[in-house]
């Protein structure tokens, strides 16, 4: 009996000191990590020809030069005002396409294949056929921005709606609701997580697109300085977009983050964490 209560003791003297030990926030960790990514890069990227690459304090340089002329500002604007709409439109038509596809087992078959199909196709091959159609400027990049975005959520959302379970929806069937209601309170909020995750996903390929775009057709934006600082072998002026661009992605997904878990915040305290 003693050596139980002995052991009890220093169990709760174990957990009790557990419990007092915080863990180190994940910002904390974010920040330490990229504080010695760019150390680390800042002292080898020293010793590389200019040419074939640059470090952190020459990016930063460049970034200002950019900054103070105006051009990094414009070349902003022009890049993330078709980025907007097309990503605006990939959601309003994406999002209710999966819902379709979904919980219809004749748009499933009719349509499932050519949205599968669609989402594997190299869509960087249409973009001459779209340039003949919608000419060089800002309606070509919002089209091929469009198509980089719409299918992730589209998938996405299907997928969701088909790992709903069935038990849910009899209950809602049991209470003479209808197919409405059903999709309303049932299925669409048992499906935000996976409508969310493919608005992450589309917004990496969107950033892609929207390079690509300005690749291929006129030469502007971000995607403008990147391909003319590369012409130039100017490698510390060519990094500054691609970095804003990493930036830029990051934001976005931290605030379809925040507007997961203000819409769905069942599902983060559902979710695991250490």
């Amino acid at each position: 009996m003693v050596d139980l209560a002995g052991q009890n003791l220093s169990l709760d003297a174990a957990v009790s000191r557990r419990a007092k030990r915080r863990p180190v926030p994940r910002w904390v960790i974010t920040c330490a990590t990229i504080a010695a990514f760019v150390l680390a890069w800042e002292i080898f990227g020293r010793d590389v020809n200019p040419v074939f690459g640059s470090y952190p304090s020459a990016i930063a340089v460049a970034g200002w030069e950019l900054i103070e002329s105006g051009e990094l500002g414009k070349a902003l604007l022009e890049s993330v005002q078709p980025f907007v709409l097309a990503y605006a439109l990939s959601i309003v038509i994406g999002v209710p396409l999966g819902l379709v596809l979904g919980r219809s087992r004749v748009a499933e078959a009719a349509l499932g294949i050519f949205v599968t199909g669609a989402h594997a196709m190299p869509l960087v091959a249409l973009v001459p056929l779209l340039v003949l159609w919608l000419g060089l400027g800002f309606w070509v990049k919002v089209a091929v921005i469009f198509l980089m975005c719409v299918f992730p959520i589209a998938i996405n959302t299907w997928l969701g709606v088909k790992v709903v379970s069935k038990s849910l929806i009899e209950v809602g069937r049991a209470f003479v609701a209808s197919d409405f209601v059903i999709m309303r309170r049932i299925v669409l909020p048992a499906t935000l997580p996976y409508i969310m995750a493919g608005l992450k996903l589309a917004v990496g390929r969107g950033v892609v697109a929207m390079v690509i775009a300005e690749f291929f057709t006129a030469i502007s934006g971000l995607g403008g300085i990147i391909i003319n600082s590369a012409n130039a072998f100017d490698t510390a002026r060519m990094f500054v977009p691609i970095v804003v661009l990493m930036v830029l992605a990051t934001l976005l997904n931290a605030l379809v983050g925040a507007i997961e878990k203000r819409v769905a915040p069942w599902q983060a305290e559902m979710a695991a964490h250490d």
